[in-house]
């Protein structure tokens, strides 16, 4: 991964944090979701000032090409976390260059350092490139997955 550096956001991150809602929204094509309603600077910097949200930007210079946003879950039956990864892009000239594996490597320390024990993450059915990535690192589980309404 020459020339490509990971770089935690932080509360002050207001181009960075643009830049990586831009690639979920490309890789996701989903811009209503990543577009359409930006929170508010005051919004940003709460959530980048919490130590259980970790929002990880690979950098290409100042260009990102790469990101991670994860939550720091806290356990009951044990004083551990578990830290799950909610969204995972690499702009598509990066990909297949080590972009994921890194930025998931750089979680993995975050998360040994504040007391976690696992990562996680989940994927969607045909999405090959996901699986393969995620199989090369750890263990599968299939399980089943559920939305529940809050209207």
């Amino acid at each position: 991964m020459n020339g490509v550096n990971i770089h935690r956001l932080a509360s002050s991150d207001d181009v960075h944090f643009d830049a990586m809602l831009d690639l979920f929204a490309q890789a996701f094509d989903d811009p209503e979701s990543y577009s359409s309603a930006r929170p508010t600077p005051e919004y940003r910097q709460a959530l980048l000032a919490r130590c259980d949200v970790v929002a990880l930007v690979a950098l290409a210079g100042q260009n990102v090409v790469g990101a991670l946003v994860a939550y720091e879950l806290l356990k009951f039956e044990q004083e551990r976390s578990e830290f799950y990864i909610y969204d995972l892009a690499v702009a598509e000239n990066w990909r297949r260059c080590g972009v994921a594996t890194t930025l998931i490597d750089d979680l993995r320390t975050i998360a040994k350092k504040n007391g976690g024990w696992v990562v996680y993450v989940q994927a969607d059915y045909g999405d090959e490139p996901a699986v393969a990535l995620y199989t090369k690192l750890g263990t599968r589980e299939d399980v089943m997955h559920f939305d529940l309404p809050l209207d």
